[in-house]
């Protein structure tokens, strides 16, 4: 399968567009749409028109508004479901709430109000943000992810939030695949744990024990910022744990 980035406008926010290699007999090809952040609804149905795609799910990495923000806007266009795992799936009714906009510490306040100052640089406000009216929660330590022609496999990564999930996509034509990553590992980093619902614990088992044991030619898309591979996280990263 191949994988195709549009960076949001509010905090760079990474939405993938998964494709698979399977066309139908009319030429187009499913995808999934993973992360779909504010901005990037646009984008996105411009390459599935560009590229003939027929969009079977929006899914999300973590419900954290700013990889959701243009969830419902694409579910609607294109008649399907939101898909995250069910831990997280309380954060899709009250997005700004529960990154502790009101009150908490001052971490949590310095993040709700870098992001409604982003959003209202893209002319939005928080008042704008709708759900998706269908979602269709996963569950449990492993699941695939079957949308048409496409399948991912999702792995639960707590830690970051309590469902975050990295999903693993098979390289396309037998090739090398790569790893949605989310908040849970970036190139040189890995996911804040000083938010509402994250856990400092359950994001170094996560680390140990659903990162490390990686295959290390896997790229890794994640969630902001520049691509990498699991090898050169695992032998540079200075936050995996050994």
């Amino acid at each position: 399968m191949d994988v195709h980035v549009v960076v949001a406008p509010v905090f760079g926010t990474n939405c993938c567009v998964v494709v698979s290699d399977a066309a139908h007999p009319d030429g187009r090809r499913d995808c999934v749409v993973v992360d779909a952040g504010a901005g990037t609804a646009g984008p996105v149905t411009e390459l599935v028109a560009e590229r003939s795609l027929l969009p079977r799910a929006v899914l999300a990495t973590h419900g954290h508004v700013d990889h959701t923000w243009d969830a419902a806007a694409l579910c609607r266009r294109f008649d399907v479901p939101l898909r995250l795992h069910a831990a997280d799936v309380y954060r899709i009714a009250d997005p700004f709430g529960t990154i502790g906009r009101a009150g908490g510490s001052a971490a949590e306040t310095s993040v709700s109000d870098a992001l409604v100052q982003a959003l209202d640089g893209f002319g939005c406000t928080p008042r704008d943000y709708a759900a998706p009216e269908r979602i269709e929660p996963f569950d449990g330590p492993e699941a695939e992810i079957v949308a048409g022609d496409v399948t991912l496999h999702a792995r639960h990564a707590p830690g970051h939030t309590e469902g975050s999930t990295l999903y693993l996509v098979d390289g396309s034509d037998g090739g090398t695949g790569v790893v949605l990553s989310g908040d849970v590992l970036f190139a040189g980093g890995v996911g804040r744990t000083d938010l509402p619902g994250a856990d400092v614990e359950a994001m170094l088992t996560t680390l140990r024990q659903v990162v490390r044991p990686l295959d290390p030619a896997l790229g890794v898309v994640p969630g902001h910022g520049p691509t990498t591979t699991v090898g050169r996280e695992l032998a540079t990263n200075p936050f995996l744990p050994a």
